[in-house]
């Protein structure tokens, strides 16, 4: 299949003309970006060609902003320590002819959400919790002494101050959702007023790490026959920020406790990890950070003008648990703990 204009126009950039391409599917799946899987003709394996949306006015939260860079980041600093794509060509300058890209390879596997249900047994599930566990854990030890914060800068400079940096965070899908008239369980002024009234405990966190902030199944690739199964790649590393380790949690557990999932933190332990207690701080930075991920999936609804199927999802399954994220905030600030 032949790539589309603005593919080919950054395979050519990078010296991949067509008689060097042996293919160019088109990758479905995801909801933001252009992605192409590219086999060229040398046999160094496959590559995947990533090109965002144009930057119009009213499709991008503002966090979405150069979200490559944030992706390259990724990559980058994960090299050595995940199963990641390498980064073979980037492009990062929205002026340049070709706007920004990024070139990567492929990594074996397919998507973990792709599996049948009962095509994986319990025993293959629990040893990939255990090995995505030991994996998560040696990217929470990669840091960042620049700051905290997105590394793209779309919503401010790093930070040295967590609970500066995502105070700036969570404002900004507030404002996203003021613009983009979202609805949400509640004003986004209150909500905006009770996670500031909560943000002090974002100062017990003073190591800006490595967060992917998107670990569900769609995002994690497994490799291997049965009985052989692993963590063969994590992609899409664009929603990453330099953090709380605490925060890849909620994605790892999406709609659900990660208190509960025994093997991953087995495995988080093994792959040195420190032990993960789940006291107070620790809670009350989940429900916070439960109601980040969940204000960006009912907000991004608008300027992605989903289908109105796709909205009244949004609200039957993601506003309950924003609901519920924001009450257990509540619930902290009146015990004190």
């Amino acid at each position: 299949m032949q790539a589309d204009g603005t593919t080919s126009a950054v395979l050519r950039s990078v010296g991949l003309t067509e008689d060097r391409t042996a293919r160019c599917v088109p990758l479905t799946g995801g909801t933001f970006n252009t992605v192409s899987r590219v086999t060229p003709t040398d046999g160094g394996g496959d590559w995947v060609v990533k090109t965002p949306p144009p930057a119009t006015p009213g499709t991008l939260m503002g966090y979405e902003q150069d979200l490559l860079v944030n992706e390259v980041t990724f990559y980058t600093a994960a090299d050595g320590s995940a199963p990641v794509p390498r980064v073979l060509y980037s492009e990062l300058d929205p002026a340049a002819p070709t706007g920004p890209y990024l070139v990567m390879s492929a990594c074996p596997g397919r998507s973990w959400s792709g599996f049948a249900p009962g095509s994986l047994s319990a025993a293959e599930g629990r040893g990939l919790r255990k090995d995505l566990g030991r994996i998560v854990a040696r990217l929470h030890a990669v840091t960042n002494p620049a700051g905290f914060g997105y590394p793209s800068l779309s919503v401010g400079r790093l930070d040295p101050s967590w609970r500066r940096a995502f105070t700036a965070m969570t404002d900004a899908v507030l404002a996203d959702a003021d613009t983009y008239r979202a609805r949400l369980p509640r004003p986004a002024a209150a909500v905006r007023d009770l996670l500031a009234a909560a943000s002090p405990v974002l100062d017990d966190v003073a190591r800006p790490a490595l967060v992917h902030f998107d670990l569900w199944r769609g995002n994690l690739l497994v490799d291997g026959g049965p009985g052989a199964r692993t963590i063969g790649g994590i992609v899409d590393g664009e929603r990453m920020f330099w953090g709380d380790p605490v925060a890849d949690f909620v994605s790892l557990a999406l709609f659900g406790d990660v208190a509960e999932d025994a093997d991953f933190l087995a495995g988080y332990a093994e792959g040195g990890g420190r032990a993960v207690v789940f006291d107070a701080s620790v809670r009350l930075r989940l429900a916070l950070y439960r109601c980040y991920l969940y204000l960006i999936m009912l907000v991004e609804t608008v300027p992605r003008r989903a289908s109105r199927e796709d909205r009244e999802w949004a609200w039957t399954h993601v506003a309950p648990q924003l609901e519920s994220a924001l009450a257990d905030v509540e619930s902290a600030l009146r015990t004190g703990e």
